[in-house]
């Protein structure tokens, strides 16, 4: 698990946001594909994990990325 932890963040390291898009949107896509196959009566429990998930990754993410895009916005003014 630890060596493939590690070709993982190797790899990242030589991602650049293209390729990191490219990711998000293939994995949004393969929500979308397994949410549409389910039957209407099934969707409430996935809807709500998958809101929770949403919200539990999306807040933390926010919460790194604005002070750093405001530190660079700032840095690139001056």
């Amino acid at each position: 698990m630890r060596r493939l932890l590690s070709c993982a963040n190797r790899l990242i390291l030589e991602c650049d946001w293209k390729d990191m898009a490219l990711l998000k949107l293939c994995l949004c896509a393969l929500g979308v594909l397994i949410g549409a196959s389910l039957p209407v009566q099934k969707k409430k429990v996935p809807l709500i994990i998958a809101a929770c998930t949403f919200l539990g990754t999306y807040i933390p993410l926010m919460i790194k990325i604005v002070p750093a895009f405001c530190r660079i916005w700032r840095e690139e003014e001056v």
